[in-house]
C-alpha cells in the first residue's frame, strides 16, 4: 500500500472518518473494469505475449521516472524564464507542447501558480483524471476514495496529515480535474535556489509538489548530500 494512502486511511479522526472507512472497504473491492484488465493481463502472460517483468518496468518508468521529470522540466523553465512562465499560465497546453509533451491525458492543461499567500491542490473527484504527459501514471493515493473525498471536504486537514501545514492566512484552492481538463501546480521556487540552472532546479521538483500535496524543499547546503 502506498504510504500516502495508508496515511489517509489512518488519519486524524475527523467526524467524517467513519463514512470514509466505509468508502475504504468499498475501494478495496476491485471494480468490474479492474477485474477485466487483470483477466486480460493474465491471459496475455499465459500465452507468452506479455512479459510481466517488462510490464512492471514500463509502469514504474511512467509513474516514477519519465512523467514527473517532464513536469519538473516545465516548472524549472518557468522559474528561470519569465516569458515562458507567462505563456505557461496563459496557455498551458501550448507552452508544455514546446517541450514536445503532448498526447492523450494531456491535451487540455491549466497551470495554477502557488504564491506565498495562495496554495493550490489538484484532485479528480469522479475518478482519477491526471496529466500523464507531465506527471506519468497517477499514484495509488491520488485514485483512492479518501483522497478524492477529503480534498474537497477538508483539504487543510488532508494536507496536514500528509505533512504539509499551511498557515491560516494562506488561501487554499482545490481544482477538480476532468476528462476534458487537467491541472498542474506551479510550485513556489524554494529559497536558496538562486543561481541554480534549470537542470539542478528540475531535480528539486517532485510529483507531489506539482499535485499540491507538498512544497518543493530547499536545496541541501553546499557540502552536504
Amino acid at each position: 500500500m502506498d504510504t500516502r494512502e495508508r496515511d489517509l486511511r489512518h488519519g486524524s479522526g475527523h467526524d467524517h472518518g467513519r463514512a470514509h472507512d466505509h468508502d475504504h472497504a468499498q475501494q478495496d473491492v476491485p471494480s468490474d473494469i479492474t477485474l477485466r484488465v487483470k483477466a486480460l493481463e493474465s491471459l496475455l502472460v499465459e500465452k507468452g505475449l506479455v512479459d510481466p517483468a517488462a510490464l512492471d518496468a514500463i509502469v514504474d518508468m511512467y509513474e516514477h521516472k519519465v512523467g514527473p521529470k517532464n513536469g519538473a522540466r516545465v516548472v524549472a523553465r518557468a522559474w528561470c524564464d519569465p516569458a515562458y512562465k507567462e505563456r505557461l499560465l496563459a496557455d498551458a497546453s501550448a507552452a508544455i507542447g514546446e517541450f514536445g509533451y503532448t498526447g492523450r491525458q494531456g491535451e487540455h492543461m491549466i497551470v495554477v501558480e502557488n504564491k506565498p499567500k495562495l496554495h493550490n491542490l489538484v484532485v479528480c473527484t469522479l475518478c482519477s483524471c491526471y496529466p500523464w504527459t507531465v506527471l506519468g501514471l497517477p499514484p495509488v493515493w491520488y485514485k483512492s476514495a479518501p483522497y478524492r473525498a477529503r480534498a474537497v471536504i477538508d483539504p487543510r486537514g488532508l494536507l496536514r496529515e500528509l505533512g504539509l501545514e499551511l498557515d491560516e492566512d494562506v488561501e487554499l484552492r482545490v481544482w477538480d480535474s476532468t476528462s476534458e481538463m487537467r491541472y498542474l501546480v506551479l510550485p513556489e521556487r524554494p529559497a536558496g535556489s538562486e543561481g541554480m540552472d534549470e537542470a539542478a532546479l528540475a531535480a528539486l521538483v517532485t510529483r507531489d509538489a506539482m499535485v499540491g500535496v507538498a512544497k518543493v524543499a530547499p536545496p541541501a547546503p553546499r557540502g552536504r548530500p
